[in-house]
């Protein structure tokens, strides 16, 4: 059903807005004209913007119950058995941490800032800094976000350069991810390998690794949405690789459901398409708030490194 709605309305050039979870599951489809309680940013492009006082509240977030060390290390040595018997080799492992926010979700999309920024119907908020897949001019580029770094530190973009760990993470991460747009498009090459972006996270900020990877398709290429989209989903970055069997040990092992957590969301215009990865991740359940993070894991990955990243991407980016 998604992807013959997302080939029929790419087909007719009809702008709309789309969603899709973690697990491919639910989703949604919604055309511009109808569009209502769903606020998207992506790269200055929006559709409607909500109004709001001067006065408003600042937001301010502050970590109510986050994983135990203990807990995290079970989960990360339960990786690490999966990738010493070589059933994955980069698993991309998150977990919710329970956080108190002032103010509603709204207020904090509002006042929030972010490439990508999406608030759905009062259950969740993200600022993405990753972009999935953009389609234009009949290509496609993806751009794989894997390594982070305090920009605050000392040296830090050259011990993020230098970090084997993490140079072997981001190498896995864009091969998978350009074996993943070969299945999609022709004359597959990595563009730009390795590049970093300064991301506002709040009181500080953070150093992101990137690449750039572009593949060609065809002219009829909005015909065939639905086909491209979900042949590319899950995303590699937030899953890991080999993919199927690395989706089957991130379910076994996290034991949470993901939801919309590191799905995608995005839009057509009837010319171009563009989506980001819902990381940087806030999710109202009932009265509670839960912020959804995590990193990558590999062979060389230092586990308290990983568990301060995982809490180091709970944040505000905002000018709080």
């Amino acid at each position: 059903m998604l992807k013959s709605l997302l080939n029929q309305w790419g087909s007719q050039r009809k702008p709309f807005f789309f969603i899709i979870d973690f697990d491919v599951r639910q989703f949604e489809v919604i055309p511009f004209d109808d569009l209502k309680d769903v606020y998207f940013e992506m790269d200055s492009f929006s559709v409607l913007k909500p109004l709001f006082l001067d006065h408003q509240i600042i937001p301010v977030l502050n970590i109510k119950r986050k994983v135990s060390f203990e807990d995290y290390q079970r989960a990360f040595s339960q990786v690490h058995n999966e990738i010493y018997n070589g059933n994955t080799y980069l698993l991309n492992l998150t977990f919710p941490t329970e956080i108190d926010l002032n103010t509603e979700l709204l207020n904090v999309y509002a006042q929030s800032h972010a490439q990508f920024k999406l608030f759905y119907k009062n259950q969740f908020i993200c600022f993405s800094p990753e972009r999935f897949v953009e389609i234009k001019n009949n290509q496609i580029k993806t751009y794989p976000m894997k390594g982070t770094i305090d920009a605050s530190l000392e040296n830090a973009e050259e011990k993020l350069l230098n970090d084997p760990k993490e140079f072997a993470e981001h190498t896995m991460v864009v091969d998978l991810l350009r074996n993943d747009l070969s299945m999609v498009s022709k004359n597959v090459k990595v563009k730009r390998f390795r590049f970093l972006n300064k991301i506002n996270a709040g009181s500080k900020q953070l150093l992101q690794m990137s690449s750039e990877i572009i593949g060609d398709l065809k002219d009829d290429w909005h015909c065939n949405i639905g086909d491209i989209l979900l042949t590319l989903l899950p995303a590699g970055s937030i899953s890991g690789t080999p993919k199927i069997k690395t989706i089957e040990i991130i379910k076994k092992i996290e034991n949470y459901q993901r939801g919309f957590f590191t799905g995608i969301f995005g839009y057509f215009d009837g010319k171009l398409l563009d989506s980001a990865v819902m990381i940087r991740f806030i999710e109202k359940q009932n009265d509670r708030f839960f912020y959804k993070s995590g990193g990558g894991i590999t062979i060389d990955s230092n586990i308290e490194n990983e568990y301060k990243e995982l809490l180091q991407k709970v944040y505000l980016p905002c000018n709080c």
